[in-house]
């Protein structure tokens, strides 16, 4: 490029007519404005859906107090007073990848919400070129041996939303943003539930092994004894053996436990993003939870307390609104298009311009014939949107029953509990009578076989029911949607 065609371009830029191309943006700007004031917005707009909610939940106790207080709405480090229980819960809330998962959608549809709703603003853009040519060797007198073209300019494109296509679009795309933010809402109910009901798995499961190893102790010792009675000539062999196949049986289960223990922490390792390890202990099973259990509210509160309610809620209103995206292909496209510039033209020396360019105009696009493709877009719309009508139905009718089969499964595990502890209790005084009758001679071992391996079943199966008593606390605080409000 010469010296002379930089100082042309210099001088093309210096005669831009900026405050004329400011005063026509801005009457631009105003006519636009008044064409947005008069536009409509087809589609129906989303009205949350009438549903039947009970006047209570079932399997409610007749003594549970009433009122609109809930377990639900309780945080859960209240619920779960176990010290080491809530560190491993902050540790999941902090680490697990499924939570990690789900925040970064949040992100994706906070970001797909500032996509979809740029396309209500102008998009401009500013290009420029400078295009230079050189012909070497003769040429014709007319035909030009060096070529010199630059230009700039700005272009923009702005589609006038008349009938509300692009505020649907956005309106979907914020529904899909509150969406994803239950999700992560109900993976943190989920996941705060599954720790704890790990935990109460494991601290069982040490109650067992703590169970097996105390009877194995005994049975040991009572081996040892009907050894020496059966040295001595007191006891018969077959003795020898029913108090070998007691003490095997106890030794036998030692191993099974210790592996279900080995790999439920495994499991609470991978909910707290760890690779498997040892998990602490803090409290035994017995004082986990302790007092009367909160009622569990208004029916009707589950609605705005569980997650995946609001989420269904969520997903309808954004199918809600693509029906107004879709039905607004029915009517004409009207969209903007302005371009501003300058730039000029240096052939073979001679310099032509500087000139400006100034161009404006609406384009229009109007549906003719397109084989019902835009009939079929409403209808699948509509569909959808009837779909997750349906969903949003299924799911509130879903949160009803959670709450109820954890109600009376909570009263009925309470009920087992404490007729298996009467169980134990009598199964303790009869194993000590046996044995009392054996050595005394009133009896045979058969008998004390009989009460040891009875007490040693209803011990560990009093253990399981001390379980899922807690898991139904865990349970029901999990269906009425708590967990999520306090973290």
């Amino acid at each position: 490029m010469t010296r002379r065609s930089l100082r042309s371009t210099a001088l093309l830029l210096a005669t831009v007519p900026w405050a004329a191309l400011i005063v026509v943006a801005l009457l631009v700007m105003v006519l636009l404005a008044a064409l947005l004031l008069v536009g409509c917005t087809v589609g129906p707009d989303y009205r949350r859906p009438q549903v039947a909610v009970p006047p209570d939940f079932r399997g409610l106790a007749t003594d549970t107090p009433g009122g609109a207080e809930s377990l639900g709405d309780i945080a859960w480090w209240k619920i779960f007073q176990d010290e080491t229980l809530q560190s491993l819960i902050r540790t999941a809330l902090a680490e697990n990848y499924d939570l990690r998962i789900a925040a970064a959608r949040i992100l994706e549809a906070r970001a797909q919400v500032t996509i979809v709703r740029s396309a209500q603003f102008p998009d401009v853009s500013a290009s420029a070129s400078a295009p230079y040519v050189s012909l070497p060797g003769d040429r014709a007198p007319l035909q030009s041996r060096e070529t010199f073209s630059p230009l700039g300019t700005f272009d923009l494109v702005w589609e006038l939303d008349l009938w509300g296509r692009l505020r649907r679009a956005t309106e979907a795309a914020r529904a899909q943003l509150l969406a994803s933010e239950d999700v992560q809402r109900f993976v943190v109910t989920t996941l705060v539930s599954d720790v704890a009901t790990a935990y109460f798995q494991l601290r069982e499961l040490d109650l067992e092994l703590e169970i097996s190893r105390r009877t194995l102790t005994t049975r040991q010792e009572a081996v040892r004894l009907v050894t020496l009675r059966y040295q001595g000539g007191v006891a018969a062999l077959i003795d020898l053996r029913q108090a070998e196949v007691l003490l095997y049986t106890a030794a036998a289960t030692i191993p099974d436990v210790m592996r279900r223990i080995e790999q439920t922490e495994n499991l609470i390792s991978v909910l707290l993003g760890r690779n498997p390890a040892a998990v602490p202990r803090g409290r035994p099973l017995l004082q986990q939870f302790s007092g009367p259990i909160v009622p569990p509210g208004l029916p009707a509160t589950l609605l705005e307390r569980r997650p995946d309610v609001r989420q269904a809620e969520d997903e309808l209103a954004a199918a809600t609104a693509r029906i107004g995206v879709a039905k607004a292909e029915y009517f004409p496209k009207v969209s903007l298009i302005s371009s501003a510039g300058v730039g000029g033209t240096l052939i073979t020396g001679s310099w032509f311009g500087p000139t400006g360019l100034l161009a404006i105009g609406p384009q229009v696009s109007v549906p003719i014939f397109n084989m019902g493709r835009v009939g079929a877009g409403v209808d699948s719309a509509v569909a959808q949107a009837q779909a997750a009508l349906a969903r949003y139905q299924q799911t509130i009718q879903q949160a009803f029953r959670d709450v109820s089969d954890a109600l009376v499964e909570h009263r009925k595990r309470r009920e087992a509990r404490i007729e298996q502890q009467a169980l134990v209790n009598s199964l303790t005084d009869a194993a000590r009578l046996a044995n009392v009758r054996y050595r005394g001679g009133v009896t045979s071992y058969l008998e004390v076989l009989d009460t040891e391996r009875q007490l040693f079943d209803a011990e560990l199966q009093l253990a399981q029911f001390e379980r899922d008593e807690l898991l139904a606390v865990v349970r029901l605080y999990r269906a009425l949607g708590g967990g999520w409000t306090a973290s």
